[in-house]
């Protein structure tokens, strides 16, 4: 296994001044090194992870993190800046900067290896010695774990008992037992904020004289807590910003619900609030799947509460299909290019197959990707149901389904049957079971009654209807004409550029690709709206990058030159450097520029038959030409209202004889 971090990946006088610079400077020898394949393509990636939730920490620390298709190794990056860098923490800039780049698919040795930074970032120890370092291939093994900061007499008990792992065995009481606390943490990526949310809680509960023991649930997987360490807790925290996995162990404990952030720099302060919750008795309505919490929390609504459960819920369906659609779409629009639109009503190519005939070769493609396509339903409703009760919800959420599409009620059928599995396995779920039923209830009693209940509802109660509503929302797409087509376009236009790869765009792009289930006139236009809008902001700001460069940083200048490739290329993510920068005047821009694109390409009547692809997917598209037209006019208006605004403020921020006049740029960042 090669090493994370060598002398080379370690920069002891970082001259950046902000973090996408920190960021591109560290990148930068991680590519030197062979780690990261695509420094600009790594970086988008970054700056969307950055767009999230800030990654700076209290004590000087920042910890840019993502995961990325880019990144041919998990690697860790480490600068030291003299000046301080703002990563977004409470307490001032950050002087320590740690960049860890893992794989799409990282293997669990290296998580491993990076969650054990994470904990001990939370040493000050650790944080001491590296600030003290001279030499970077020194630094390089401290951050390894060679030569580690010996921890004094007073401090080594300090990760003793608070930092034992989760599946330990309970200890045995004292004759005065202490409060007893279990712990969640979890975080987006799953590399750091889970882990230093971890041994902060530990490190608080170790000063307070509390028990806690913490589950981390990170990218590595995670080890349950025992049981028996459950039942012996007097109160639970969350601390995270996913979904926590299994809730149903928590029943009846008093719950503070909290994101992780929460954890890392204010731990002190929870484990007070379960104690008094505690003390109170107050108990957390909880079941396995539920993302209910006790209402004391203060944490909002319940209304507020099902919004932000029901986006997560249909963000996980969306998220896991649309690999299907990238590879099944492809697949189909390859095997037009090959074969022509005719090549759907081939016969089987495993009854007629001819080696050297193109056709064939279109004929193959083309029902591979039918083959794929035909798990989008079931796939979207099968994760709905996933993200809403976990493992025993996937049988009956891929049962409906398919029975979704056995009544031709498409993708408004699966929506709506993974809403119901994920709703029926969880009051399955909340039914008081007899202790000899508990361990055969995930595999074999929930998805047996889950199954037939969703069965029962989609054949029998909603699923006609959901048909003859899919059915009126196709018709209603092909007779779309003039202005109903041209608001359309707007409005999808909007939903792409708002949130640039957020749950707005996610939700446009799922409604376009939807329709190419069972391709129509009108769900074919839709894609093609969809797609030239989202291809608007990464190419309106590479053209104002280029036309008053003035306006922008260095860095932005830098990454408007790549910005280009990934408009081309579809890829919306471009334009979130830009838009975490100063997002007051990048997003109204290139939200009116992608409402322009979606209506003129409503209007000239373009269709696609691609998911993917950008201009490289131009023989598939309805009327190129007007096509890219559309394009260009979107990313015309947006670069001009980009210019324009920043220009404005610019001439009115500006002193005389300041930075505007003297041809300095400086662009502020704006909450």
């Amino acid at each position: 296994m090669s090493e994370l971090i060598t002398a080379d990946l370690v920069d002891l006088d970082l001259s950046a001044t902000t973090k996408d610079a920190a960021a591109r400077s560290l990148a930068e020898r991680m590519v030197a090194a062979h780690r990261v394949t695509d420094l600009d393509g790594f970086l988008a990636d970054v700056a969307a992870r950055e767009a999230q939730m800030p990654t700076g920490l209290d004590g000087g620390i920042g910890i840019p993190h993502c995961r990325s298709e880019h990144v041919s190794a998990p690697t860790l990056a480490f600068g030291r800046s003299a000046v301080g860098i703002d990563f977004g923490a409470a307490d001032g800039p950050a002087d320590l900067i740690f960049l860890i780049a893992a794989p799409a698919g990282a293997d669990d040795d290296h998580l491993t290896i990076l969650s054990g930074l994470a904990r001990r970032l939370m040493d000050a120890e650790f944080t001491a010695a590296l600030r003290a370092g001279t030499e970077p291939a020194a630094a390089a093994a401290l951050i390894r774990g060679e030569e580690p900061a010996e921890p004094t007499a007073e401090q080594e008990p300090e990760h003793a008992e608070p930092g034992r792992d989760a599946g330990a065995e309970a200890a045995e009481p004292a004759a005065d037992a202490p409060f007893r606390v279990v712990a969640v943490t979890s975080c987006p990526t799953g590399i750091a904020h889970t882990y230093m949310a971890a041994e902060s809680l530990a490190a608080a509960g170790h000063d307070q004289g509390v028990e806690i023991t913490v589950e981390t649930q990170g990218s590595a997987g995670f080890t349950k807590l025992d049981p028996a360490v459950i039942a012996a807790a007097d109160a639970v925290i969350w601390a995270h910003d996913v979904e926590v996995r299994e809730k149903g162990r928590f029943r009846g404990k008093p719950l503070v619900d909290v994101g992780v952030k929460a954890g890392i720099n204010r731990p002190a302060e929870l484990i007070a609030e379960a104690r008094r919750k505690a003390e109170r008795g107050e108990v957390a309505a909880v079941a396995a799947g539920d993302g209910a919490t006790d209402a004391g929390d203060g944490s909002g609504t319940d209304h507020a509460h099902f919004g932000v459960r029901l986006r997560t819920y249909l963000m996980s369906g969306v998220s896991y299909m649309v690999p299907f659609v990238a590879a099944g779409g492809l697949l189909i629009a390859l095997s037009f290019a090959i074969g022509g639109y005719e090549i759907a009503s081939a016969t089987s190519v495993a009854d007629h197959f001819v080696w050297g005939e193109a056709d064939s070769w279109a004929a193959l493609l083309n029902q591979i990707g039918s083959a794929a396509f035909g798990f989008l339903v079931p796939v979207l409703a099968g994760y709905i149901a996933y993200g809403m009760a976990d493992r025993p919800a996937l049988v009956p959420g891929f049962v409906g389904g398919a029975i979704a599409l056995t009544v031709n009620a498409g993708f408004l059928g699966g929506l709506v049957a993974g809403l119901l599995a994920g709703a029926v396995v969880m009051a399955i779920q909340r039914a008081p079971v007899h202790a000899t039923l508990r361990g055969i209830m995930p595999v074999l009693v929930i998805p047996l009654i889950a199954s037939a209940v969703v069965g029962f509802l989609m054949f029998i109660v909603v699923g006609k209807p959901i048909a003859s509503l899919q059915n009126a929302l196709t018709d209603w797409l092909n007779g779309l004409s003039g202005s109903n087509a041209v608001i359309l376009g707007v409005v999808l236009g909007l939903m792409m550029c708002f949130d640039m790869g957020g749950p707005l765009n996610k939700v446009a792009y799922a409604f376009a690709v939807g329709g190419l289930a069972d391709p129509t006139p009108g769900s074919l236009k839709v894609m093609a709206a969809v797609m030239a809008a989202g291809m608007v902001p990464p190419l309106a700001m590479t053209l104002a990058t280029t036309v008053r460069k003035k306006l922008f940083t260095k860095t932005e200048r830098e990454n408007g030159r790549a910005a280009w490739v990934l408009g081309a290329s579809f890829i919306t993510e471009g334009a979130i450097p830009f838009a975490a920068a100063d997002p007051l005047r990048v997003i109204p821009s290139v939200m009116a520029g992608g409402a322009v694109t979606g209506a003129l390409s409503m209007a000239f009547g373009a269709t696609l038959r691609a998911p993917h692809g950008g201009v490289f997917v131009v023989p598939l598209i309805g009327e190129p030409f007007l096509y890219l037209l559309a394009v260009a006019a979107g990313t015309l208006v947006a670069a001009a209202l980009v210019v324009l605004l920043k220009g404005a403020r610019r001439t009115t921020s500006a002193p005389a004889g300041g930075p505007a006049a003297s041809g300095e740029s400086r662009v502020a960042v704006t909450a």
